[in-house]
């Protein structure tokens, strides 16, 4: 795949953590111009101010992390079930609804969620995690069906044990405990590199990938099939 993108504003949120950096690479590699954002959107008024912000955009990346609470279920509080959903939740509906009428207007567009597997395989100590990456993919369902007839085409990346600073820092990967639950958990057998998973994001946000529409995508080397 090779200059997929030129012509194409994309902006990207959280463009400093999770998938971000190697995403804007990408893109940019793809000839789009790409708008960083590395703002926090948990706030109200900090999607639509960063949307307008960015005026006319062709291709959102909705790039939102937070770092996983590993606590126990029954222990799970009000205030860590707020975060969660506030941090990777609650931005999407306000980037859609600021986003979406001017690629309307425009002719088209693309969103993508750069979501995580969490929500397709039971995962231990993450229920408020799980359950927020769950309401994502849903969301990305039902909007994708919705406006697809406007040509604006919403889908979403589930990923899992790829090779990120967020989630997998250099460190992690060095722990021999990790290195043997990879070697046992993922079928692939490594963990995905972060421009296998940036040029399928790529892909996805180009017109080669128009036929897709509210779908959601495991990109984890095989781990939820286990």
């Amino acid at each position: 795949m090779q200059n997929a993108l030129v012509g194409r504003k994309v902006l990207v949120t959280q463009a400093g953590d999770f998938m971000g950096p190697v995403l804007c690479e990408v893109f940019a590699e793809q000839g789009a111009q790409v708008l960083r954002s590395e703002a926090r959107l948990t706030d109200p008024g900090a999607a639509e101010a960063l949307v307008a912000q960015a005026g006319a955009i062709d291709i959102l990346v909705a790039n939102l992390s937070i770092v996983a609470p590993s606590t126990r279920a029954v222990d799970v509080d009000e205030a860590e079930w707020r975060q969660v959903f506030a941090a990777l939740v609650d931005p999407l509906p306000r980037l859609v609804r600021s986003a979406v009428p001017g690629m309307v207007a425009r002719g088209g567009g693309k969103i993508l969620v750069m979501g995580s597997a969490s929500a397709l395989r039971g995962m231990k100590r993450a229920s408020s995690y799980s359950a927020a990456r769950g309401a994502q993919l849903a969301y990305v369902q039902a909007v994708g069906v919705e406006l697809a007839p406007q040509n604006v085409q919403v889908n979403a990346i589930a990923q899992n044990f790829v090779d990120n600073p967020t989630y997998f820092p250099a460190e992690v990967q060095a722990d021999p405990r990790f290195q043997a639950r990879l070697a046992r958990e993922v079928p692939l057998g490594r963990l995905v590199g972060a421009r296998e998973d940036a040029l399928f994001a790529a892909y996805l946000c180009s017109s080669a990938a128009d036929c897709f529409v509210g779908q959601v995508f495991p990109v984890c080397g095989g781990w939820v099939a286990r």
